[in-house]
């Protein structure tokens, strides 16, 4: 049987409706209404979850793993349904949801194991010295206490893994935070069945009600009312520098300024480096294609620049042979392929078309462009994220050109080095350039695919992200939602659970 959505939004256990509506905009089947978020909505999510704090906040570490996994285990439940209204919605294929959604769970289920085992805690404890001259010490204990409600905005190219359950919601409630996320209006119906799962492992597990809200849709006054909210501690967000600067902005200007972990864009720059290319130029270039098209283009570690030096001609035709031969894909929404096409024509005031196609409608299909590096370094905005499959080819003269680019690209989330052993020398010579502007680091790889894992960093330096020591992927990213408190002389019978 279908599933089809009632257009509700989820406050503190209770399925609500507001007075205005909106329809969904599918790729494909029918459409669905869905009801319109508010300002007063906010304020019942925001004060049930401070309310939900007060308890869930101090749960024990195994009471807490135990809801993740029952919100897995939830969404695994209603696994066809997810597939089928998130396939019809965003136009993506079945696959790949089942993929995003096995990622989802993955995470929820990683950061239950990653509590339970309590190395994010940080514990720190200094003896007590009584007897210490001049002054004696006292007993002192530090651990990481989670800051209270947190706010979400579900991304528009990813409806499960950073969405209503995706990585920001896993680590706010692993670290003891209520979450109210702001629904992606791109995939409503998908962010619904989610909460629904959410939902119901909240009543299984006896989690307070407070514990998770949706609010769905809304105009641009319910996303400012929820970062503003003064009961709101931080922001987890995941789009387009844009709106997310607007929303950073918002969260500085508050009375009490809170932290807005926003992940905003990158064009991912690979460099190509002379012997690599040389002996598998048209390998990485038929690689780089894969890479550039994968969903459509629409990854954030989309990889939409690749720096080379002279003889790189077998990479330039491997990639121009491939991304010929790669057909339309669907976009997300009528809105992001306006906004590729629109991409496509900046690119194309200042870059030497390689490759032109035809995208119509809520279809894209691949451009590919060169310029050189002079003319590169001098136009800014061909350093702007074009969100979609298009890719630049900038060539440098040197390893000293490539390393003036190095310089000049602003914060990434990733940088890649194609490199055989003869070009050590000169990857020594960019490294510490990149590792300066990007939170990931490759080599020989590809950055599309980002592994959820202990180690992973996906953020950056401005703009790649507005937080360059935090992770919107990965166990570290639970540390955005703590906070290290320090006890004196505290007795035992006061100490959190944690010690």
């Amino acid at each position: 049987m279908s599933f089809k959505p009632h257009g509700k939004h989820l406050i503190a256990g209770e399925w609500v409706t507001t007075d205005q509506t909106f329809l969904s905009d599918p790729a494909h089947g029918a459409a669905h209404t869905f009801c319109i978020g508010t300002t007063e909505m906010v304020e019942r999510a925001c004060a049930a979850a401070e309310t939900a704090f007060e308890t869930f906040g101090t749960t024990a570490r195994a009471t807490r793993a135990a809801l993740l996994n029952a919100i897995a285990g939830e969404i695994e439940a209603r696994g066809d349904a997810i597939t089928e209204i998130g396939t019809q919605e965003t136009g993506l294929p079945e696959a790949r949801l089942q993929g995003e959604r096995g990622r989802t769970t993955g995470q929820l289920r990683l950061f239950a194991d990653h509590i339970l085992k309590g190395d994010y805690l940080d514990r720190r404890h200094d003896a007590a010295l009584p007897d210490r001259a001049p002054l004696p010490r006292p007993d002192l204990k530090m651990v990481q206490r989670p800051i209270g409600p947190v706010a979400v905005f579900g991304a528009s190219n990813f409806p499960l893994a950073f969405s209503t359950a995706g990585g920001d919601t896993a680590a706010a409630l692993a670290a003891g935070c209520p979450v109210v996320v702001k629904g992606h209006s791109a995939h409503p119906g998908t962010g619904e069945i989610v909460a629904e799962a959410i939902h119901a492992a909240i009543q299984k597990t006896g989690m307070p009600a407070g514990t998770f809200s949706l609010i769905q849709g809304g105009k641009r006054d319910v996303g400012t009312a929820l970062v503003q909210h003064p009961l709101i501690r931080a922001v987890g967000f995941t789009g387009s520098l844009a709106g997310g600067r607007a929303l950073f902005d918002l969260c500085a200007a508050r009375p009490e300024p809170i932290p807005f972990f926003g992940e905003l864009g990158s064009v991912n720059p690979m460099f190509l480096l002379p012997e690599a290319t040389k002996v598998r130029g048209d390998e990485i270039g038929t690689g780089w294609a894969g890479s550039l098209t994968m969903g459509a283009g629409q990854f954030c570690t989309n990889p939409g620049i690749a720096v080379v030096m002279p003889g790189a001609e077998a990479f330039v035709a491997a990639a121009e042979t491939a991304l010929k031969e790669a057909g339309a894909q669907t976009m997300l929404t009528d809105g992001i392929a306006d906004a590729y096409r629109q991409g496509v024509a900046r690119v194309a005031d200042g870059a030497t078309e390689l490759l032109g196609t035809a995208s119509d409608g809520r279809n894209a299909k691949p451009y590919l462009f060169k310029i050189s590096a002079q003319d590169w370094l001098a136009n800014h905005d061909l350093q702007e994220e074009v969100f979609g499959p298009l890719g630049i080819i900038v060539e440098a003269e040197s390893l000293d050109q490539m390393a003036d680019i190095a310089l000049a690209i602003q914060g990434q989330l990733t940088c890649t080095l194609h490199m055989d052993e003869g070009d050590t020398g000169a990857a020594q010579t960019l490294l510490p350039l990149i590792e300066r502007k990007a939170g990931r680091i490759l080599v020989n790889g590809f950055p599309t695919g980002v592994e959820v894992s202990d180690t992973m960093v996906h953020g950056g330096p401005y703009p790649a992200s507005t937080n360059f020591g935090a992770t919107s992927v990965g166990t570290l990213s639970i540390r955005r939602f703590l906070r290290p408190v320090c006890y004196q002389n505290l007795p035992d019978a006061l100490l959190p659970e944690a010690f």
